[in-house]
C-alpha cells in the first residue's frame, strides 16, 4: 500500500520490489500452514511422515519394551524376527528399541540447532543490515566461519568440547548461523530502501519499532524456509559426527552411531546399519518436502500465488 502512495516519484523503488520474494504476500498470510498443506501434495507428504517420526520418538518408552542398552550375549547379530523386529547389533542390543530411541535424539538436535541457528542469525542480521557500522565487522566474522565448511567445524569444536548431545547442539548451531545472518541481511538491506520504511523513518519512527513493524514481518518468510533446511541439515552433521565417534556418547543412542556399529558387518549383516539409515532418510526428506512446499508457496516467482 505504501508503494502506491508514494507516486510516480519513486518509479525506482517500484522496479526492485519484483527483486524481493522475501516479501510475503497477504493472501498467503491469511491461509497459513494448513492452506499449504491442502493445496500442497509433497507438504502433505512431508508433514504426515514427520509427525509419525516425532510421535515415535514422544511414545518410545510405550512403543518399546526393551531397553535400548540392554546387552545380551547370546543373542548377538540376529536377523529382523518376530522376537527382534529389526534384529541385533554385535552386543545383542534390540534394534527396533535403539532406532526409536535414537529419534528422540536427531529431533531434539535438528529442531534446536534451527531454533537456536535462527534466533542468533536473526540478530546477527538484523544488526549487519540495520546497523550500519557493524555490518563490516559482523560480517567478516561471519565470513570467516562460513570459509570452514559445517561438518569440519563442527568435528573440530566437538574435538575440544567433548561428546556429548549439549556440545553437538552448540557446535552444529555455532557452524550453521552464519547462514542465517547473511540470509536476514540480504533481506534487511533491501526492505531498508523501501518507501515504506524510508516514509517511517521521515515521520520519526523509532528504530527498535520500525525493525518490529517493518523489517522483522518480512523477514519470517525466507526465515521459515531457511529453518526446515538448517534442521534437516543438523540432523545429517548430527549423524555423521556420531558415525565418526565425535557426536553423542555411545551409551545414548543416536542413528549415527547405530549405523557406526554395524559398518564392519555392513556385507554379513546389513540390517544393522539399513534400519537407522531408512528413519534419517526419511526424517531428512520429509523436513526437507515441506521446506520446499513453504519456498514454493511464499516465493512469488514460484507460481505459488495462488
Amino acid at each position: 500500500m505504501a508503494a502506491h502512495m508514494s507516486g510516480a516519484g519513486h518509479e525506482g523503488e517500484f522496479a526492485a520490489a519484483p527483486e524481493l520474494p522475501a516479501i510475503l504476500p497477504p493472501v498467503n498470510r491469511r491461509r497459513g500452514l494448513a492452506g499449504l498443506i491442502a493445496r500442497s501434495p509433497g507438504s502433505s507428504i512431508g508433514v504426515a511422515i514427520l509427525l509419525a517420526i516425532v510421535f515415535m520418538a514422544v511414545m518410545a518408552d510405550y512403543l518399546s519394551a526393551i531397553d535400548p542398552a540392554r546387552l545380551s550375549p547370546i543373542a548377538r547379530n540376529r536377523d529382523p524376527s518376530l522376537q527382534y523386529w529389526f534384529g541385533t547389533d554385535m552386543l545383542g542390543r534390540d534394534l527396533y528399541s535403539r532406532v526409536v530411541y535414537g529419534a528422540r535424539v536427531s529431533l531434539i538436535v535438528g529442531f534446536l540447532v534451527a531454533l537456536l541457528s535462527t534466533v542468533l542469525g536473526l540478530i546477527v542480521g538484523m544488526f549487519s543490515g540495520f546497523v550500519r557500522w557493524t555490518d563490516s565487522i559482523l560480517m567478516r566474522v561471519m565470513d570467516g566461519i562460513m570459509s570452514i565448511p559445517p561438518i569440519l567445524l563442527a568435528i573440530a569444536l566437538m574435538a575440544l568440547a567433548g561428546s556429548s548431545m549439549t556440545n553437538v547442539i552448540a557446535a552444529i548451531t555455532f557452524a550453521e548461523v552464519p547462514r542465517v545472518a547473511r540470509l536476514v541481511r540480504g533481506v534487511v538491506l533491501s526492505l531498508r530502501e523501501q518507501a515504506f520504511v524510508e516514509g517511517a523513518i521521515t515521520a520519526g519512527t523509532t528504530t527498535p519499532m520500525i525493525i518490529w513493524r517493518h523489517i522483522l514481518p518480512n523477514t519470517l518468510a525466507p526465515l521459515s524456509v531457511q529453518t526446515t533446511y538448517i534442521c534437516a541439515s543438523a540432523m545429517i552433521i548430527e549423524a555423521v559426527l556420531s558415525f565418526i565417534g565425535a557426536g553423542t556418547p555411545p551409551s545414548v543412542p543416536s542413528w549415527g552411531n547405530i549405523m557406526a556399529d554395524g559398518r564392519a558387518l555392513w556385507q554379513v549383516k546389513p540390517h544393522i546399519v539399513f534400519f537407522p539409515a531408512v528413519f534419517l532418510s526419511l526424517t531428512v526428506l520429509a523436513i526437507n518436502l515441506v521446506g520446499d512446499s513453504l519456498r514454493d508457496r511464499l516465493d512469488p516467482r514460484m507460481g505459488g500465488k495462488g
